[in-house]
C-alpha cells in the first residue's frame, strides 16, 4: 500500500491502521535505564492514545506512574511499514477500557479476572511519529540493492515521514 508521504492525513490514517493490524510493538522509556519490551497494543486513533495492560509492579508501571516520555517501535507484518511513535506513557485504572479492551489473552495474565488488585493500563498519549514506508516488498528490495551495487547510488526503497500528532 502506498502513502504519499507528503499527505499528512494520509500517512496519520496509515500509522492507526497499521498500528491497528499489528497490534504488538516494542514499548519503552526514554529516560529510564530499561529495555523495551513487547507489549499488546490497542489503538485509539481519535484520542491520540494507545493504551496497553500490564501489572502495577512492573518496572515500566512504576517508572511511568507520573507521566514518562516514552517510544512505541511497530513493525508491519509484511515488513513494509516501521514506525517509532513518540509520547508520554503514564498509569491508568481505567474501568471503561478494561471492559473494552479484555479478551481471553488477556485474562491469561491476571488469575483475578478484571478484578485483579495488580492490573493496571498504561496510556500512551501520542505526541509525534517518524514512519517508513517500504515499496514492494523483499523483490523490490533485492532489485533496488543489486542495481545500487551496480550504479553506486542509493537504493530507492521507500519513503520516510513525520508527522506531528498533538
Amino acid at each position: 500500500m502506498s502513502t504519499d508521504p507528503n499527505d499528512k492525513a494520509a500517512v496519520e490514517k496509515r500509522l492507526w491502521k497499521e498500528l491497528d493490524d499489528a497490534r504488538f510493538g516494542m514499548l519503552g522509556l526514554m529516560n529510564a535505564h530499561q529495555h523495551f519490551q513487547p507489549m499488546t497494543a490497542f489503538a485509539e486513533p481519535e484520542g491520540g492514545q494507545v493504551w496497553f495492560f500490564t501489572r502495577e509492579d512492573t518496572d515500566l508501571a512504576k517508572s511511568a506512574s507520573g507521566g514518562a516520555e516514552a517510544m512505541l517501535i511497530v513493525q508491519s507484518k509484511d515488513q513494509e511499514f516501521q514506525a517509532c511513535i513518540g509520547g508520554v506513557l503514564s498509569t491508568a485504572r481505567d474501568t471503561a477500557r478494561i471492559d473494552k479492551y479484555w479478551n481471553p489473552i488477556v485474562a491469561t495474565w491476571f488469575p483475578d479476572g478484571k478484578d485483579d488488585p495488580a492490573l493496571t493500563l498504561l496510556r500512551l498519549d501520542v505526541r509525534d511519529a517518524e514512519l517508513w514506508i517500504s515499496k514492494g516488498g523483499p523483490v523490490r528490495f533485492a532489485w533496488e540493492v543489486a542495481k545500487a551495487n551496480l550504479t553506486d547510488s542509493p537504493p530507492d526503497l521507500g519513503d520516510k515521514a513525520h508527522v506531528k500528532l498533538a
